[in-house]
């Protein structure tokens, strides 16, 4: 694997550069979670995982699962790839989302390389399937959600990501969260 010119920008707060796979492309995992049900009403995460270390590369979180919360997910994770002349395979399952016209006009616009699995068959998107089922099962399952508002479990799913990206660590990484692993690559800018 050699390191690329190229960054990464986790919410507009910090920037990582990213190793390539040995493929010589990135390999990025999105969906959209089922929703959450809590009292309040339902909310929808959609994020990208970069397949490298599990980072969560771009995420947006809503009350409707529509083309603006994946196109804002997608509108991230391309300016994370701005200064980039390589662009990853961009792993999906087969939601409609994935081929609303936006979608497609904006991943052919910047060159990404779409992948969808054959029906039946999501192991494309198995990082960010695995990714919605640590979230549900560190986050939401243990927690009683009926005093808490839309707005504040929004603020918990984005305080979760943030903690998975900086602090949570994962064996296959060293015992290091994915920053960690980077910055121990040398790979944060």
């Amino acid at each position: 694997m050699s390191e690329q010119n190229a960054f990464l920008k986790v919410n507009e707060y910090f920037k990582l550069s990213f190793f390539l796979a040995d493929t010589g492309i990135s390999q990025f995992a999105n969906g959209i979670s089922h929703k959450f049900q809590i009292a309040a009403g339902k909310v929808y995460l959609s994020p990208i995982i970069d397949c490298f270390d599990g980072l969560v590369v771009s995420w947006t979180i809503g009350t409707r699962p529509d083309a603006a919360l994946v196109n804002t997910m997608l509108g991230t994770a391309i300016e994370t790839l701005a200064n980039s002349n390589e662009r990853p395979v961009v792993h999906s399952d087969r939601g409609g989302h994935y081929r609303w016209p936006g979608w497609l006009s904006r991943t052919h616009n910047t060159k990404l390389i779409r992948s969808m699995p054959c029906k039946g068959c999501s192991s494309d998107n198995a990082a960010c399937e695995g990714f919605f089922g640590r979230l549900k099962t560190e986050l939401f399952y243990p927690r009683d959600w009926q005093a808490t508002t839309v707005e504040q479990f929004i603020q918990a799913v984005d305080s979760y990501i943030r903690w998975y990206n900086e602090k949570r660590i994962k064996i296959s990484l060293g015992s290091l969260s994915p920053v960690e692993y980077r910055e121990s690559l040398g790979l944060t800018a």
